[in-house]
Parts: structure tokens; sequence; C-alpha cells
């Protein structure tokens, strides 16, 4: 008889040939939550499957369905649905009541229909993801230059309809091409550029990144116009992989961690020592370059450096413009 081995309980349970693992472990005790009793109506049950995955079974429809809505990757189950045929280790993921409400999509989904319009994001291709991901993405910080000596100078209500200004169209920028702003952090922002585009991602971060530098450029003379001083905008790029999932909110917020996260901020913050203002990694520059696309991308200076907190050294590529924006001169060839 096949044997399930549950985490954080340290408990070996016997688990019958048509038995889910739901049942087994309430047979023995295990406190499983299973806040729709076992109907695949919820996901309160939900584990990972740490070994053993090929002696799991099938999905069957009910959670099938639940794995679709929520974005579930293969290592995700449902206790109250997965049988197994061999020995498995799994590790219960619903812990306590705050674990609960997280999981429970029955409550969820009557507080979106409260709300009116979280059900329908929910079920966006590009909506996100309540359980994390670990996926390819393109991860773009864009920061505002000199923004606290520009702000020294205003009135208080002056300096945050800037900022709001500001961050408004660095949000609408990214988004235009595809991308997400995730988070914003006092006077910059975080933004993903993921896989579900068929456009590679890291050339929608970049054409992303130069139309903010275009959109900084604009506004320069507008805010030397009205206030006597400006400032500028730094971008910083990197593409890898990254754990994407959302946290919980009114609606839940899309957000990503990981050493891509943490690299492609130290880029950002390498721009005011080498005096760029767009950087991006060696690796994002490989991606382009796997994608046929390298050829559009005009780079300029390459730095061999140390990053902050990160170990090595890292080659940072300048990012100039793209070229199809380059207007041709005669006699002279494409810039590179």
């Amino acid at each position: 008889m096949p044997n399930v081995y549950i985490l954080p309980d340290k408990r070996l349970v016997e688990c019958g040939p048509s038995e889910a693992i739901l049942r087994a472990a309430l047979r023995h005790g295990i406190p499983f939550t299973h806040a729709c009793g076992g109907n695949a109506i919820c996901s309160t049950c939900r584990v990972v499957v740490v070994s053993g995955s090929a002696a799991c079974r099938d999905r069957t429809p009910k959670e099938r369905a639940i794995a679709e809505r929520l974005g579930f990757s293969a290592e995700f189950r449902l206790a109250c649905q997965t049988r197994v045929s061999g020995d498995v280790t799994v590790r219960r993921l619903v812990l306590d009541s705050q674990d609960l409400e997280l999981a429970d999509l029955r409550a969820r989904g009557a507080k979106a229909s409260r709300r009116g319009g979280l059900g329908r994001r929910a079920r966006s291709k590009r909506g996100p993801r309540p359980i994390g991901t670990e996926l390819p993405v393109s991860v773009l910080f864009a920061d505002i230059r000199g923004f606290t000596a520009f702000a020294e100078a205003l009135l208080p209500y002056d300096v945050i309809h800037v900022l709001e200004r500001q961050l408004r169209e660095l949000t609408a920028t990214v988004e235009r091409h595809a991308g997400v702003v995730t988070s914003y952090m006092g006077d910059g922002i975080m933004a993903l550029f993921g896989p579900d585009d068929p456009e590679a991602s890291s050339l929608r971060a970049v054409r992303a990144g130069l139309d903010l530098l275009a959109d900084t450029d604009r506004r320069r003379a507008e805010l030397e116009a009205l206030y006597g001083r400006s400032c500028d905008l730094n971008v910083g790029l990197h593409h890898g992989l990254a754990i994407v999932g959302s946290v919980w909110g009114n609606p839940p917020t899309l957000t990503a961690i990981g050493d891509a996260v943490n690299l492609a901020s130290r880029i950002e913050q390498a721009n005011k020592g080498f005096g760029t203002r767009f950087l991006m990694s060696e690796a994002t520059l490989t991606e382009l370059g796997d994608q046929d696309l390298d050829d559009q991308v005009v780079v300029g200076r390459s730095f061999r450096c140390e990053l902050p907190g990160k170990a090595g050294e890292h080659t940072l590529v300048e990012v100039l413009t793209m070229a199809d924006r380059v207007v041709p001169q005669v006699g002279s060839e494409r810039p590179r």
C-alpha cells in the first residue's frame, strides 16, 4: 500500500489505491483544512508535492478546473482529489486561519461579487497568479533622479502633484508595452514584462524603458517653465527567473521576488556611478539575441563591475535607442 509522508506534521500515513490523500490524512488524525468538505469547490486542502510526483495520478476534472482557474503548476495538488500509486511526500499549505482566508475560493468569490470586477480579473489570462510560479520575466526598475532636490524647493502640494503625474505617466507607458507595474517605491517603480505576450518580454521592456526616458525629456521643459528646475530618470533592466505571484489585497497585487528582481534594482542604481540613463544586464542582451532581435537595439558602452550585495562581477550594457528610431543620415551607416 502506498505511503504518504505529510509535512510539516512529519507523519507517514498509508493511502489506499482508491483513497484520496485528504481522506487518508484525516483518518490518521492530521488536521487537514478542507473548508468545502473535500468536494473540490475550494482550494483549502492544497498541497505541494515535494517528491514522488510520478506516483500522483492525473487530476480529476474538478481539480483540473480549480488548477486552471488559479494557475497551479504541476506540483500543486488538491489533497481531496489526489490519489497515488506509490510513495510520495507532500506539504500542507493551509495551516492557520489566515491561510484559510487566502485559499478559500468560496469566500473570495463572495467578496468579488460584492466588489464587482475581481472575479473577472481573476479569470483574466494576464491576471495575478495566486500561487507563486517561477517564470522567465524581464524586470524593469525606473527611478526619478534628482527628485529629492527638486522637491525641496516646492510646496508640498506641488510635490505630490508632480510625483503623482510622473508615476501615472510611467505606469501608462509600461502598460502600453504589455508590462505591469507591481510596486511604487517613493519616486520610482518596478515593472514586470512576462512571457504571456508573443513578442519577447525583453524587447517590450527595452521599448518601454526608452519611452519612459523620452517622456521624461518632453516633461523637462514643462517642469523648468513651471518650477525653474527639473529632474531626470534612470532605468535598469534584467531578464531572468523570478517567483511571480500575488499578495492579498483588494484587489490582489501582482508581485515578484528573487535574484532577478534584486539584480534589476542594482542595475538601475548603477546608472548614477556611470553617468548613464539606461543600463541592462548581459543576460538581457543575450535573450534579445536568442530572439533574433539584437539588431534592433542600439547599445553604447559596456561596463564590467561589482554590484552591491551581488557576488562577482557583472557586465552591464548601455541602451541608447532602437534601430527603427534612428534617422539615417546621408553618407553614414546605421549606428550600432
